[in-house]
């Protein structure tokens, strides 16, 4: 999806120009994948722009740094208060942010302890990740050949750019075959999440979302679904699924920063019933929480202004 400039991203504690927002080729997390990242959505709600879950991501934010021993060089409290600067700088009503910090130009090699860390927001319009009607149409799903990463391998907890190249491959992997998104299983061959998103697996009564020891990310949206379908008096279940959970499903939908809630019409060309009734629920309560229409979730939109 294009990505398109606005004014200013914030480098370093300072606004830069768009077009001045730029890392010399020898950064070291260009070479070696070293950084953490974050992806956020401000939406536009009665009283402005306001940030999901913002503080929610930052800490996630440094939790990823955390696992990586890499040093922040500012506090989650200015983190925040710097994305909410780059988003009312944006001018947007709503609009995707991405904090990311890296180690950045002066030191080659694996080792990381004389690097320092850079740290850059940028904000900008982003429509929905898998398509506007993927609610009501649905996207079609592939397992992967690729496995997703054991956590002695790449640590899943972390949202490590280095990670992304497994989903990268898994989603390429899938476009090319004519699907819209991956479907990744762990080593043992369950379940554990798709290139980008989380699912949820209805079965029966139950919405079931694989656990993190599948190799899954603790999802923040996944999270919030949770406490939506908790409210509508949905039963739903940390468990592990397998492959042929999925192809008997009674519906499935997906859940991220990017993709929001979308529905799932088949997988592996099994088709299921889209969308079911529980992801029209959910997505709805979902829509009207981000933009600020549910007071019991008021604390979750972090306001600009």
């Amino acid at each position: 999806m294009p990505i398109t400039p606005t004014a200013h991203i914030w480098m370093n504690g300072e606004m830069v120009p768009w077009e001045d927002a730029t890392v010399h080729v020898l950064t070291h997390t260009l070479h070696y994948g070293t950084g953490v990242f974050e992806g956020i959505r401000a939406y536009e709600t009665d009283d402005g722009p306001a940030i999901f879950r913002l503080t929610e991501h930052i800490e996630r934010l440094y939790k990823s740094a955390k696992i990586l021993s890499m040093d922040m060089p500012y506090s989650v409290g200015e983190i925040i208060d710097a994305c909410k600067l780059v988003v009312a700088d944006s001018g947007l009503r709503s609009c995707y942010v991405r904090p990311i910090a890296y180690y950045g130009y002066g030191e080659m090699g694996l080792a990381t302890g004389a690097c320092r860390t850079d740290l850059s927001i940028a904000a900008w319009p982003w429509g929905a990740y898998l398509g506007d009607d993927a609610v009501t149409k649905g996207v079609r799903m592939k397992i992967s050949s690729w496995i997703r990463h054991d956590h002695n391998i790449m640590p899943p907890a972390s949202k490590t750019t280095g990670n992304y190249a497994n989903s990268t491959l898994a989603k390429m992997e899938a476009l090319r075959a004519g699907y819209d998104e991956a479907i990744m299983l762990n080593k043992v061959g369950l379940v554990s999440e798709c290139s980008g998103e989380n699912l949820f697996v209805g079965c029966g009564d139950v919405l079931i979302t694989p656990p993190p020891s599948s190799g899954a990310l603790l999802g923040i949206t996944q999270d919030t679904v949770m406490s939506l379908a908790g409210d509508l008096g949905y039963e739903v279940r940390i468990a592990d699924l397998a492959r042929s959970d999925l192809y008997v499903a009674d519906e499935i939908f997906v859940c991220g920063t990017a993709a929001e809630v979308s529905a799932v019409n088949s997988v592996d060309d099994r088709t299921l019933t889209c969308p079911g009734p529980r992801t029209v629920a959910i997505a709805e309560a979902y829509a009207g929480v981000v933009r600020g229409r549910n007071a019991k979730y008021a604390s979750w939109n972090e306001h600009v202004s």
